[in-house]
């Protein structure tokens, strides 16, 4: 393998970055998968939606991490994606999951309505909502909420603290401070009526450390 082909060069496919992670997934998947990133690189040269401008670093990264919560997720679950961003992980979710009841909100408006096109663009019935999710949640109920690069987790949890009954369960990615993050939280006292699992840990590609999925879900609840 050449260094330009394992960074993930100018000539790299979407099959050979796949190939590369030991990665393999349905034919139409690819495909939308191809296009997804296609249409996202092209709104962040207007917005700035992702640092992930090529197939290494968009498998590496946003699919592999994508691929970690979707081994924790339901059949026919509805879902929440918190913050979405650029569409990561919901809009990955929605196309590698299409079982799943997917929907993404994201707060800056901008950002909401650049993934309401690439989702439109792609097909997918997949609600995209303008509305900070404290907002949403006044209305709307989930089973899971997935989360990444949206803050701390104090942050997250003090957020959610008035709204566990719009939603069962959070599943969290996190880098390898996390537990910092937990430390801090527990400090704060934001674990009285929690657990946590960690529910995954995996290798951070082209990083020390790893990244994790941690479920987070209510005391006295059974585990789902």
């Amino acid at each position: 393998m050449t260094a330009d082909a394992a960074s993930g060069g100018t000539d790299d496919t979407l099959i050979a970055a796949l190939a590369r992670h030991g990665l393999e997934l349905p034919p139409n998947q690819v495909e939308l998968l191809a296009k997804y990133c296609h249409l996202l690189w092209d709104w962040n040269s207007k917005l700035n939606l992702t640092r992930h401008t090529d197939y290494e670093k968009f498998v590496g990264r946003d699919l592999v991490d994508s691929l970690q919560l979707a081994a924790h997720l339901r059949n026919a679950e509805e879902v929440l994606d918190v913050g979405t961003g650029g569409g990561v992980p919901g809009v990955v979710l929605a196309i590698v999951r299409p079982d799943l009841t997917m929907a993404l909100c994201d707060s800056v408006g901008k950002k909401a309505r650049a993934v309401e096109s690439m989702v439109k663009d792609l097909g997918l019935e997949v609600p995209v909502y303008p509305f900070r999710v404290e907002d949403l949640l006044e209305d709307m109920r989930y089973d899971a909420l997935v989360i990444r690069a949206v803050g701390p987790l104090w942050k997250l949890l003090a957020g959610f603290k008035p709204h566990w009954h719009s939603f069962r369960r959070l599943l969290v990615i996190k880098g390898p401070k996390w537990p910092e993050e937990l430390n801090e939280a527990r400090r704060r006292g934001l674990f009285h009526n929690l657990q946590i699992k960690t529910a995954a840990e995996y290798p951070l590609p082209g990083a020390d450390g790893k990244s994790v999925v941690l479920k987070i879900w209510p005391k006295g609840v059974p585990e789902r």
